[in-house]
């Protein structure tokens, strides 16, 4: 199964850079029609992972991808999964 990851760690403190990268890697997956997508915000105080799920709750990044899932084992991850025809 093909994945495309994506480590925002070293862009945690900048916003701007932040959503544009997450368009990039769901952009990507789309085009390449690619099933899953790791987001990894790290664990830390949690901001960055409701920034990343902001994100993806956006009317028009939504309708992209199947469903999100939270990783049960690693508070720092999440996987965008996508259906394709």
């Amino acid at each position: 199964m093909a994945k495309l990851k994506i480590d925002l760690h070293e862009i945690f403190n900048k916003g701007d850079l932040i959503e544009k990268e997450l368009h990039r890697v769901i952009n990507e997956a789309v085009a390449k029609k690619i099933t899953l997508v790791e987001i990894i915000p790290g664990k830390g105080s949690g901001q960055l992972k409701k920034k990343v799920l902001r994100f993806l709750e956006q009317k028009e990044i939504k309708s992209l991808y199947h469903r999100i899932e939270k990783d049960s084992k690693n508070f720092g991850r999440i996987f965008v999964h996508f259906k394709f025809s």
